[in-house]
């Protein structure tokens, strides 16, 4: 990519989130992410170009240094700090305005710095393509999964019910979603095939911004924020049939809407189960007995005591849930130590820099973490080192997972697994899943910020509040997903086809 001829009619808007907006080349595979600030600062930049360059390179920083070590360099993308010409930049702003959600444009593209960070575009993967057919790509928000279990937790419903289960109930309540998702975390994590696939039925059910489907790069499936309108499942039926199908090799069968369903989640459970560099084993283990499994979850509770459950510990879910089982203290246990560090720095305001509040995200920061591994000795250093080590746990809690999918030619099937003809024909007949090549990313690792930290803590006391008030209860019109959007795949022509053999 050459800097230096950037062409505002190679790019087309790709999404945005709070504090960036993207946008993908049409044909390269990458993507710009570019700063965002409040409309009002429109004329008035909040930062100088420097401090956005150093704000870029301070993400690149974390997710290197940071985030890989703890997740695996494998599944990170760090990318690079890359300066562009400003009339490229304004020209670019001109032509995404109209692409962009309304309730969005509150806050507008920096245009002011110059400065973005360049990226591949996980939604539109260089992947070995055998088929004519795109990708597919699969970007899940997993969220938290585990219960807290330390002793400075006030409610006792925070550790029988998880933080997302419970935040569905506010968000109704206030507007943000109208309707429910009945996804739970903690299934999706638990490593039991059954409770892995009842969690992504639920992600498929209502989305929200918690599942989005890409093909060849464009999405087909999602929720807009506080729309009333459901998901087209047709629509996404549509997409995946020639997909499951091809990797069926089923052409010229028939399939009926929940089978391509129940096919297409059972390669994505596969895809995040599955091992870099081998199985290094299980693991099961949550620091504390019912950690894993959350009461407001509809998945049979018999069915979850005498499942066998647990992650292959290379597996993307089990990395990312080791590093967000980093936040010990809960939010709540948290806080104290957050207030010894602010105390302290109104005393010595110069010492701030020394206690590295917002990076840089280097050798020096990781030596700190390190700190909060003995027992609190009151100093502020082992506050400051435990206040980073939630920060880094609250960036995995809110990370994204991005499975790309190419469907396997039989021939690719027959090399990978000498399968003879024979065995093809048995697995077969025996509806064995497709198989596809797939690859596995972790992306939305910003640093959080330091200063974040009493607006946690006070949405979590909202949101554990408006929970126990309303004993799990929200406004009856809007409680629940539409009634069975998968009945719409299972009420399905089911006329019995015979063909011959």
């Amino acid at each position: 990519m050459e800097v230096d001829k950037m062409d505002e009619n190679d790019w087309k808007y790709h999404g945005e989130g709070n504090k960036s907006l993207v946008v993908s080349h049409v044909q390269l595979s990458r993507v710009l992410r570019l700063l965002k600030y409040p409309a009002e600062d429109s004329e008035n930049p909040p930062q100088t170009p420097e401090q956005a360059f150093r704000q870029l390179q301070n993400i690149v920083d974390f997710c290197s240094n940071v985030m890989s070590r703890l997740l695996g360099e494998e599944f990170i993308h760090s990318g690079e700090v890359v300066k562009l010409p400003l009339e490229f930049v304004r020209q670019l702003s001109i032509k995404v305005q109209h692409h962009r959600p309304v309730w969005r444009c509150d806050k507008v593209m920096d245009i002011y710095s110059g400065c973005a960070l360049c990226l591949p575009n996980l939604t539109s993967p260089l992947l070995h393509q055998p088929t004519h057919t795109p990708p597919l790509c699969i970007e899940i928000k997993p969220k938290c999964g585990f219960l807290p279990s330390s002793k400075l937790v006030s409610k006792e419903v925070k550790t029988k019910v998880c933080r997302f289960c419970m935040h569905q109930h506010y968000k109704v309540a206030n507007g943000k979603w109208k309707r429910r998702s009945l996804y739970c975390p903690l299934d999706l994590f638990s490593g039991n095939r059954q409770r892995m696939h009842f969690a992504i039925r639920h992600l498929i059910e209502e989305p929200q911004n918690n599942f989005k489907i890409f093909k060849g790069g464009q999405c087909i499936y999602s929720s807009k924020e506080g729309s009333d309108d459901s998901p087209d499942l047709n629509s996404l039926l549509h997409h995946l049939r020639p997909y499951v199908m091809h990797g069926n090799n089923r052409i010229n069968s028939h399939m009926t809407g929940k089978a391509v369903l129940n096919d297409f989640i059972q390669v994505l459970v596969n895809a995040l189960l599955s091992s870099r560099g081998g199985d290094a084993g299980v693991v099961t283990d949550r620091r504390g007995e019912g950690r894993s499994a959350c009461e407001a979850s509809l998945f049979n509770k018999e069915r979850i005591r005498h499942g066998s459950q647990g992650l292959p510990s290379s597996s993307v879910l089990s990395r990312i849930l080791q590093t967000q089982m980093l936040d010990t203290l809960d939010i709540e246990g948290l806080y104290p130590l957050y207030r010894r560090v602010e105390q302290h720095l109104q005393e010595y305001p110069k010492e701030r820099t020394h206690l590295q509040m917002d990076g840089p995200y280097d050798e020096a920061f990781l030596e700190m973490l390190q700190k909060c591994q003995a027992e609190d000795d009151g100093s502020v250093e082992y506050a400051a080192a435990k206040v980073h080590q939630y920060c880094v746990a609250m960036t995995a809690k809110d990370c994204s997972i991005m499975v790309s999918l190419v469907p396997c030619t039989e021939e690719e099937e027959e090399d990978d697994e000498g399968l003879s003809g024979q065995r093809w024909l048995r697995d077969f007949l025996s509806s064995r899943p497709p198989a596809f090549s797939h690859s596995v990313s972790i992306l939305d690792l910003d640093p959080k910020p330091f200063d974040s930290i009493p607006r946690q803590l006070r949405l979590d006391q909202k949101i554990v509040s408006f929970y126990t008030k309303t004993g799990g209860s929200v406004p009856k019109a809007s409680s629940l997903p539409v009634p069975g959007i998968f009945m719409a795949a299972e009420r399905e022509d089911c006329t019995l086809v015979f063909h011959p053999v």
